[in-house]
C-alpha cells in the first residue's frame, strides 16, 4: 500500500523606477510593479475576446496609451502569453498552460476535499489512485495521526501485485496492458502473504467481479489490511481504497462498501473528475 502523499524580458522605457525593493517597515503597503499590473490587465482584456482584439481596442479598454499597450502586448507575445493573428491579439500557449494548470489544481483540490470528508465520516485513511502511462500513481491520500496511512517501505509502483490499489488497477487493464506491466514489474513475495508469481496474480485478477472490492491482508505490509474498488469514469483506470490495522480487519469491508456508495453518488453528479 502506498504512502501518504498529503491531503496533505521586461523593458524599462515608461516603467523606469517602478521596480522597488519589497522590503520596508512592518505594516507598510506592498510594493507593486505597475508594468506587471498593466500587462495582467491586457491579458484579461484579451481573454475576454474569444476571437481576439486589436491593440488599439485593448489599449482603450484597459485605459493605456497605445504605445505603452503595444509595447506590453509585444512583450507578452514574445514570452508566449499572447500571439498575433491577422492583426488581432489572442491568448498564446503559455497562457493556455496556465489555465490548464489552474483547472488541474481545482480538480486536485476537489479530490483532496472529498477524501478528507470521507476520512472523517468513515474514520479510516482514504486513498485515490490512477493508472497512467503504464504506472500506478497515487494522486491523494487523506489520513490522520490517529489513523495513519500505510507507510511505503517498498516502491508502490513496483509492488502493485502486493497491495489492493495495484491489484484493483491491474484488474481493470486489458490482457496486453496487464502483461506489459508485469513484464516490467513481475510479482514476487515481499511478505509471507504476498502472491508469489505472475501466474497466481493473473488467476486472482481474472476471478474478481466487475465492481467487487479487492481485499489484501498483510500482502504489502505486515499488520495492515486494505481494500480497494474500481471507479469507472471514462477510460482511465482508477481506484479508491481504505486501510486498517490487521486487528481491525472486521471493519475493512464495511468501510470500503460505505466509501464505494458515497463515491458512486458523487461520480454520478459529475462533481468528481479523475481526468487529472
Amino acid at each position: 500500500m502506498p504512502p501518504p502523499l498529503g491531503c496533505r524580458t521586461h523593458s524599462y522605457g515608461d516603467v523606469q523606477a517602478e521596480a522597488h525593493s519589497e522590503g520596508g517597515p512592518t505594516g507598510a503597503p506592498p510594493t507593486l510593479i505597475g508594468s506587471v499590473q498593466r500587462a495582467m490587465r491586457l491579458l484579461e482584456a484579451v481573454a475576454s475576446h474569444e476571437e481576439g482584439a486589436p491593440a488599439k481596442q485593448l489599449a482603450r479598454e484597459v485605459g493605456l496609451a497605445l504605445p505603452t499597450a503595444y509595447h506590453l502586448l509585444r512583450t507578452l507575445a514574445h514570452e508566449g502569453y499572447l500571439r498575433k493573428e491577422t492583426g488581432l491579439f489572442v491568448l498564446g500557449a503559455a497562457a493556455e498552460r496556465l489555465t490548464s494548470s489552474a483547472a488541474q489544481q481545482n480538480r486536485r483540490g476537489m479530490i483532496t476535499d472529498a477524501l478528507q470528508h470521507w476520512r472523517d465520516a468513515i474514520g479510516v485513511p482514504v486513498y485515490f489512485s490512477v493508472y497512467r502511462e503504464g504506472e500506478i500513481e497515487v494522486v491523494a491520500v487523506a489520513d490522520t495521526p490517529g489513523n495513519p496511512a500505510v507507510a511505503e517501505w517498498a516502491d508502490f509502483r513496483e509492488t502493485g501485485h502486493a497491495h489492493a490499489i495495484g491489484q484493483c488497477l491491474l484488474a481493470q487493464l486489458d490482457d496486453e496492458s496487464r502483461r506489459d506491466h508485469l513484464d516490467r514489474y513481475p510479482a514476487y513475495s515481499i511478505t509471507p502473504y504476498t502472491v508469489r508469481d505472475d501466474r497466481s496474480l493473473l488467476r486472482r485478477l481474472d476471478g474478481l467481479g466487475r465492481m467487487q472490492p479487492v481485499v489484501e491482508r498483510q500482502e504489502y505490509a505486515l499488520g495492515t489490511v486494505c481494500a480497494a474498488f474500481p471507479i469507472t469514469v471514462g477510460s482511465t483506470a482508477a481506484t479508491m481504497a481504505v486501510s486498517l490495522p490487521s486487528h481491525q480487519a472486521g471493519r475493512l469491508l464495511p468501510a470500503a462498501r460505505q466509501l464505494q456508495n458515497e463515491v458512486g453518488k458523487l461520480v454520478r453528479t459529475l462533481a468528481f473528475s479523475i481526468s487529472i
